[in-house]
Parts: C-alpha cells; structure tokens; sequence
C-alpha cells in the first residue's frame, strides 16, 4: 500500500496546484471582465461629464437670451407710441410752427417726448431702423412697393413708411418701405444703348 501510495504520489499534482492553473484562467477573465466594465463605466463617466457641460452652455446662453430678449412684448407693444409722436411731428407743415409760437411750443415738447422715448428704449437693447437711401435687406425690411426712379439704384429704398426696430440683433419689428426699380431703365434710355432688336 505504501508502494502505491510512493507511485501515485510522483506522478499525481497536489491539490493546490491543480487548482492553479484553472484559478490563473478564471483569473485572467475575470481581469478581462473588470477592465471591460472599467472602460464602459469611464465611457459613460465621459458622457454624462460632456453632457452636463452641455447642460451648462446652454443653460447659460437660455439665461443670456432670457435678459437680453425678456423684453420684446413690452417693447413691441410701445413701439406704436413712436409712431404716433412721428406722426405728430411730421403731420405739422414746415414753416406753420415758426408762425405760431403755441404750435411751436407743442412741437418742441412731441420732439423733445420722441427722443426720450428712443433714448430709453435705445438703454434697453432696442434700436429704430431708419433705412432710407439703403439698399433693400430683406431681413430688416418688408418692401410695401416698388416703384421706378432711373436716377437711383435698383433695390435702394427710397422712401419709409414705418421704421422698424431691433432688439439687440433681432428684428422686433421690420421697416416698412419703398424700393426703387431704377438702374437698367436708365441704361436702357440711353442714346445708342438701347433698340428694340437689341432688347
């Protein structure tokens, strides 16, 4: 018994190092299992890092657009009293207010209310567009009419019949007006320019 127990014993592994070898496997995908979750957890570490950032901007910029623009119904509802003092100023005739010191005394005041009145709203990010002699932007501006004037270049405005108004860069409100057809009728006046074959 004891012989056989010597011949077993040379060939036959311990126990614990027939464990080893199938520990080392286990091992090395268990280690292979932990660097794959490490590598996802980082992944979405990096998303939700990337996201909330993005959170951020944009919440920030929300808050920006917030203050600048927070006041572009109030602003377009005034916007009709600008008109109304423009109207008044320019529905006294040239030269009437000189003749009657009243008159003049009343114009003064509606002068004098306009300009406030574009200066308080100018200290809150809101600006008249004005665009007579300026070249059509239909952006800014919604064209009523179109008329032809062959001393001035086609698309310039010519004449406005409502200002408009931004709101720091937003149109609040676009400037109505008149453009011109101008410039190839001019050309096509001409002498030697312009002949019904050539057209």
């Amino acid at each position: 018994m004891a012989e056989d127990e010597n011949r077993s014993e040379p060939n036959a592994r311990p126990d614990n190092e027939a464990a080893r070898p199938a520990g080392n496997g286990e091992a090395s995908g268990t280690v292979v299992e932990l660097e794959a979750r490490i590598s996802d957890l980082t992944d979405r570490l990096l998303r939700a890092h990337a996201e909330m950032d993005n959170l951020r901007k944009r919440t920030e910029r929300d808050k920006e657009d917030t203050a600048k623009y927070a006041i572009s119904k109030f602003a377009r509802d005034l916007l009709s009293i600008g008109d109304n003092l423009q109207r008044a100023t320019s529905a006294v005739p040239a030269g009437a207010a000189d003749a009657d010191p009243a008159l003049k005394a009343l114009m003064e005041g509606v002068s004098m209310t306009e300009r406030e009145f574009l200066n308080v709203l100018e200290r809150n990010g809101v600006r008249r567009i004005d665009p007579e002699g300026e070249p059509f932007n239909p952006h800014q501006h919604q064209a009523m009419a179109e008329i032809e004037q062959p001393d001035v270049a086609s698309g310039t405005i010519v004449q406005v019949y409502q200002p408009g108004y931004l709101i720091e860069d937003r149109v609040l409100r676009p400037a109505m007006v008149v453009v011109s057809k101008g410039g190839q009728r001019k050309q096509d006046a001409q002498p030697g320019n312009g002949s019904p074959a050539a057209g």
